[in-house]
């Protein structure tokens, strides 16, 4: 497992504090955001130093109905080989739903959704994930993903669909412990128990991230500073296993640097702070295990108390009888503490459990267990059954067009956390048009969001954010808007320079465009 040590995520408004950051030994950056022949100069001078760069992708959807786009996972691979990446990671979610397995619209959710818990939308992924590890040239990790409702009828927990995942395919796990947390609040869901349920010899790395709560419900906002609560699952984390990475999340409202890197420093002391006072445990328990002396004599008078007999097995006696044998019956001693029973014969099982609440062995680092995937051998994963792959594309589609579409919310959903969650996706459609389009809100000033807004709850994203600029543009102008002139004029020259030389023949803004085309030309021969 490759050692990656602390980092942070790489966004271009941070870009020039990064450079300056001490102490940072990686970095993740988003995959879709960089080209692999124009390379940030920011990232080049990292890698220059040696900083590692690990491509992180959100537009798979490796937890969708459909196999993965083929040239999504080519342009995933080519940025890892760009970049020299040890690994790359995506997430398990679903981003669109529709199509041809259902034979209707597609949708685009502009968001991860949470896939449900189910042993046909495991079959699914497994598949999936088993196709990106193919296509990938270095391994793949897939990250747990924060939500804000539950699906009805899940059949596992996080944990063990989590487990099930590794155990197919071989996929590494990107442990982002704020959305455990993130889960806790908004589907009661214990963060200890799922970290209990979890393969850690599986761990890759971690992401660490802020959010904030409104109304009973967090938000995994990426915009706040990282709350206590996920410091805590953090520390429990690392307190199991030694994490081979550990990577501080921002996306928005980036704070000063020296914010980051006191937040950066927070981390770092959990970590140390949780790895030490477990390995101290682990050796504290194996002393009390070294000092255990079973003599006929002694054991013939041990005496356990039923409450210091907690989290311990009992031993058979050994072969042989006299008064070994007597002091071995119903002696209780630590599960797999190293005990040497009379006949002088280990306890095979390794430690694991806990005496008087103290770990019987210290984490072992993740990064010195070998995988059957770190010797390049992946267990075969056998196909998802068609009937599965329907089931779970009329879940995910019936799902997606409530969220987006303003169908009727499916039978056993929260309604109330699906309209949070609708209007969180219409939000950030918002958001993420003025970052890629950011001429429309200077354009449209103050009216822009509420004109977005009303457009995005009648229309849902069938295609990219980019496009989705266009036809939101579009739609201003067959509607006549905006009123003022002088902005109708920018708009429309803004949309005939990125909507390209020649619309689609047939649309009712193609007609519209050959007037305006004329216009323009006549107003310019008029200067």
């Amino acid at each position: 497992m490759v050692r990656l040590g602390t980092g942070i995520g790489w966004r271009p408004e941070i870009a020039d504090a990064v450079e300056r950051m001490t102490g940072i030994d990686w970095v993740e950056v988003v995959a879709e955001n960089v080209c692999p022949g124009h390379l940030p100069d920011s990232l080049a001078r990292l890698r220059e130093r040696g900083v590692t760069v690990v491509p992180h992708g959100v537009s798979l959807g490796l937890g969708g109905a459909d196999r993965p786009d083929e040239a999504r996972l080519a342009a995933l691979a080519e940025r890892a080989v760009a970049l020299g990446a040890p690994l790359v990671s995506e997430h398990i979610a679903f981003v669109r739903a529709g199509g041809p397995l259902t034979a209707s619209q597609r949708l685009e959710a502009g968001h991860l959704l949470p896939v449900p818990r189910t042993r046909d939308a495991l079959a699914v992924l497994c598949e999936n994930v088993r196709a990106a590890q193919d296509a990938l040239p270095v391994p793949l990790a897939v990250e747990n993903i924060a939500a804000l409702f539950s699906w009805p009828g899940e059949e596992m927990t996080e944990g063990q669909f989590l487990y099930e995942l590794v155990e197919r395919t071989g996929v590494r796990l990107l442990i982002d412990v704020a959305n455990l947390h993130t889960n806790h609040v908004n589907r009661g869901e214990d963060p200890v128990k799922a970290l209990a349920e979890l393969p850690v010899e599986a761990l890759a790395y971690v992401h660490v991230a802020g959010g904030f709560e409104r109304d009973g419900v967090w938000h995994d906002s990426h915009a706040h500073p990282v709350p206590p609560a996920v410091l805590d699952v953090l520390a429990e984390l690392a307190a199991r296993t030694a994490p081979p990475g550990v990577l501080l999340e921002r996306d928005e409202n980036f704070p000063e640097p020296a914010e980051l890197e006191r937040e950066l420093e927070q981390i770092r002391t959990t970590v140390r702070t949780a790895t030490a006072g477990a390995a101290a445990g682990g050796r504290a328990a194996a002393g009390v295990a070294a000092g255990v002396s079973v003599s006929a004599g002694v054991a013939a008078s041990a005496s356990v108390s039923a409450g210091a007999a907690a989290g311990v097995r009992e031993l058979a006696a050994p072969a042989g009888g006299g008064a070994a044998a007597g002091a071995g019956a119903g002696l209780r001693v630590p599960a797999g503490a190293g005990v040497r029973v009379p006949d002088g014969t280990a306890a095979a099982e390794p430690a694991r459990t806990t005496l008087a609440g103290v770990p019987a062995q210290a984490p072992a680092p993740a990064e010195d267990r070998v995988l059957p995937a770190e010797a390049g051998v992946l267990p075969p994963v056998a196909p998802a059954p068609a009937a599965a792959r329907e089931r779970v594309a009329l879940a995910q589609t019936s799902l997606l067009s409530a969220l987006v579409a303003g169908t009727p919310a499916p039978e056993g959903f929260d309604r109330v956390r699906l309209a949070v969650q609708g209007r969180a996706l219409a939000a950030k459609r918002a958001d993420v048009v003025a970052k890629v389009a950011p001429e429309l809100p200077e354009i449209l000033g103050a009216a822009y969001r509420k004109d977005f807004l009303a457009y995005a709850a009648r229309r849902p994203m069938t295609d990219g954010y980019r496009r989705e600029a266009l036809a939101f543009a579009e739609h201003l102008l067959l509607a006549g808007r905006p009123e003022d002139a002088d902005a109708r004029g920018r708009l429309t020259h803004w949309w005939l320079d990125r909507s390209g030389p020649r619309p689609l023949e047939g649309r009712p803004v193609a007609r519209w465009l050959r007037a305006a085309r004329f216009a323009l030309r006549r107003h310019h021969a008029r200067r």
